[in-house]
């Protein structure tokens, strides 16, 4: 027996015993490589010890090609670019309908329901900052927690006789139509 048909003898033995494996894993024949990983960390091997006890003769033979790699499945074909749309623009990924939108009962803007109006936040923290400014100029000094309640006049608006131990901002114009007494 030469060289070569003991090469083609092993070799033949060797794919023999990875089908086997294979079948006995419950893996299909045909695997297709995608990524290729060294086999000592992953698989139990034996030591060098163990080796030459089994097989004293197989010392001289260089490492195969499979030795020490573990294949992993791969896709066979490649997905078509109609496929990957339809994926990626199915109906669950589309943009939904919103019904709970009315118009706002004091400007008249679309918002949704149960959520404040962004144009009327718009205008009432614009108003609040203007009084805070006019807060700033009667004490000239940065805001602190006032002992006593603070009531807002605009022009042509009178203090109650309620509002006599309370502090009053007055404001050097109409009030707004939106901003309540």
């Amino acid at each position: 027996m030469n060289l070569a048909s003991l090469v083609q003898s092993l070799r033949t033995s060797l794919l023999h015993v990875e089908n086997r494996l294979l079948q006995a894993a419950g893996l299909e024949r045909q695997l297709v490589p995608s990524l290729s990983v060294n086999g000592s960390s992953v698989l139990p091997q034996l030591s060098n010890e163990q080796e030459f006890e089994v097989h004293p003769e197989s010392s001289d033979q260089t490492p195969g090609f499979l030795d020490g790699i573990l294949w992993m499945a791969a896709p066979k074909k490649r997905r078509t670019i109609e496929v990957n749309r339809t994926r990626r623009r199915s109906d669950s990924k589309l943009l939904n309908l919103k019904t709970n939108i009315e118009p706002c009962l004091e400007c008249g803007h679309l918002k949704q329901k149960h959520i404040l109006c962004g144009f009327c936040y718009a205008k009432v923290s614009k108003e609040t900052a203007n009084i805070r400014k006019q807060i700033k100029e009667m004490e000239s000094r940065p805001f602190g927690a006032p002992a006593v309640e603070t009531i807002v006049l605009y022009d042509g608006e009178t203090p109650n006789v309620q509002d006599k131990d309370k502090r009053i901002i007055e404001m050097p114009r109409k009030r707004p139509a939106w901003f309540s007494v």
